[in-house]
């Protein structure tokens, strides 16, 4: 499924196809069903608090092929302050993944002061 990028293609794609979005516009993708959430922060920290519904693919352990793909429905990587879901998101190009990725502004710090929720399911 996943190919191998050179350092300029990856370079090149994550400049054209990961984009910073707001929690704000989060929040209406999600009251859409338009996306998916991959909360790469590790499992002690996903248990403290997570955004409903987000599927937890730790950085430490990242697999790109744990990432649930959903056909129409866009990708969107969080972490705690907006630095670990960049990284994430190199992975997935270096990976092979042709996709468009965003990647929430200011981490789950910013979603919770936007209103965002907080399950601890």
């Amino acid at each position: 499924m996943f190919g191998w990028f050179s350092s300029n293609a990856t370079q090149t794609a994550l400049s054209e196809r990961v984009h910073i979005v707001t929690p704000k516009t989060i929040m209406q993708w999600l009251g859409a069903d338009e996306c998916v959430i991959v909360d790469v922060r590790e499992p002690g920290e996903y248990a403290a608090g997570h955004i409903p519904g987000a599927t937890l693919v730790s950085l430490g352990g990242f697999d790109p092929e744990a990432v649930p793909l959903v056909p129409g429905k866009k990708l969107v990587f969080h972490c705690q302050s907006g630095n670990r879901c960049g990284m994430a998101a190199t992975r997935m190009i270096e990976a092979g993944y042709a996709g468009e990725i965003y990647r929430m502004e200011g981490g789950l710090m910013y979603w919770r002061q936007q209103g965002g929720s907080i399950t601890l399911d």
